[in-house]
């Protein structure tokens, strides 16, 4: 498996450095570094007291984990440049008609290391055409 070096660095005397929860994890994990209660409707920014250095070439997306994505609690937002040397704060939404605790120490997202390539955008009168061309929601189907 490829793997990249990531520097780290800490902001806050609580903050866990992340990790890949299994040996074939894509994903690693974000915790949090403060109480939050996320009440219903509500959207909150839940510091992780962590900077990273991401080489250049790469970036990462913050994603839901999934048993706060099926109790209703979401991550909106999400993806980090490479260049980003601020605090990750994670941007979760609650969707229930309850509260939602979340604990200091608790994993609240999870990121994933990309690489990307910058595109040389052209202006063009003229577009190649395809099957689908400007067919858009539904238009291959729903099933």
């Amino acid at each position: 498996m490829q793997k990249i070096k990531i520097k780290v660095k800490k902001l806050h005397p609580g903050a866990k450095l992340p990790i890949h929860a299994s040996e074939e994890a894509a994903g690693f994990d974000f915790y949090a570094v403060e109480d939050v209660e996320i009440s219903p409707g509500e959207t909150v920014l839940v510091r992780t007291g962590l900077s990273f250095e991401i080489p250049e070439g790469f970036c990462y997306q913050i994603w839901d984990r999934s048993g706060m994505g099926a109790k209703g609690v979401h991550h909106f937002a999400g993806l980090i440049d490479s260049d980003y040397r601020g605090e990750i704060k994670i941007v979760l939404h609650n969707s229930k008609k309850e509260s939602y605790k979340i604990a200091k120490g608790d994993r609240v997202a999870q990121g994933l290391f990309l690489p990307y390539f910058q595109g040389e955008f052209e202006e063009a009168q003229e577009l190649n055409d395809t099957k689908r061309g400007q067919g858009a929601f539904h238009s291959t189907g729903k099933q």
